[in-house]
C-alpha cells in the first residue's frame, strides 16, 4: 500500500505507458522517494502534473510533456551538474525499450534536458509548459514558499551556510534577470508577479544573511 500520491502518480503513469508499463511506473516513483530528496519527491512530481493539466492547450503535445515530467528528476543528486542530462539519457533508454515512437522519444528527451535551463525558446510550445510547471512553485503562497526553500535547503543540508546561500542566491539572480520567468500566457498571468516578489525577498533574505 502506497500514499495516495503515489497511488495517483502509478494511476498517471499507467494513462500515459499502458498497464504494461507498471514495472517502469514503480520504479520512478521509486526513485522520486530517495532518502535523500526533501524537494524533489513525489509531492513535486505530482504537484507539476496538476499544472500541465492545468496548461495543456497550452501544449502542442501534453502527452510529451507529461513523459517529461516523470524523468525530469529521476536522476537526482546534489553534488553533481549533471542530473537533467542523465534523466535525459534514462528517458530515452526506457522509452525506446517500451516502444515509444521515435518522435515521442526524441522530445522527451528534449524537454528533460531543457529543463536544466528552463529557457525555453519563446516558439516552443511544450518546453513553456513544462517549464512553467516546474517554475510553478516559485508563486506559491508564504508558507508554502516558506516549505519550498526549506526543503531545498534540507537536499543541501550537508552544505555549509555560507556557501549554501552564496549558490542559492546565484540560481536565483539567474531567474530574477529572465525577461519573463514563465513562458505561456496562463502561467504569466497567475503565477508571474507572485513568483518575482517571493524571488526578490528570499534574494533580500540571502544577500542580508551574507552582508
Amino acid at each position: 500500500m502506497g500514499t495516495s500520491t503515489e497511488t495517483d502518480l502509478r494511476a498517471r503513469w499507467a494513462g500515459l505507458a499502458g498497464a504494461e508499463a507498471e514495472a517502469v511506473g514503480d520504479d520512478l516513483i521509486r526513485r522520486y522517494q530517495e532518502a535523500h530528496r526533501r524537494y524533489h519527491t513525489v509531492d513535486h512530481l505530482a504537484a507539476m502534473l496538476g499544472v500541465i493539466d492545468e496548461l495543456a492547450g497550452d501544449a502542442e503535445d501534453v502527452d510529451a510533456v507529461r513523459y517529461a515530467a516523470f524523468f525530469h528528476d529521476a536522476i537526482y543528486a546534489v553534488d553533481r551538474a549533471d542530473n537533467e542530462e542523465r534523466s535525459a539519457v534514462l528517458a530515452e533508454e526506457v522509452l525506446e525499450s517500451l516502444g515509444a515512437a521515435a518522435e515521442l522519444v526524441r522530445e522527451v528527451v528534449r524537454l528533460v534536458r531543457l529543463t536544466g535551463t528552463h529557457d525555453p525558446a519563446d516558439d516552443d510550445r511544450n518546453g513553456g509548459v513544462l517549464c512553467d510547471a516546474d517554475l510553478a512553485v516559485l508563486a506559491a503562497d508564504a508558507q508554502g514558499y516558506a516549505a519550498y526553500t526549506a526543503a531545498v535547503r534540507a537536499e543541501y543540508r550537508d552544505v555549509p551556510d555560507d556557501l549554501f546561500r552564496t549558490g542559492r542566491a546565484a540560481v536565483l539572480e539567474g531567474l530574477a534577470r529572465q525577461p519573463r520567468l514563465f513562458r505561456t500566457a496562463t502561467a504569466r498571468a497567475r503565477f508571474e508577479a507572485a513568483a518575482r516578489a517571493n524571488l526578490e525577498r528570499e534574494l533580500t533574505e540571502l544577500t542580508a544573511s551574507t552582508g
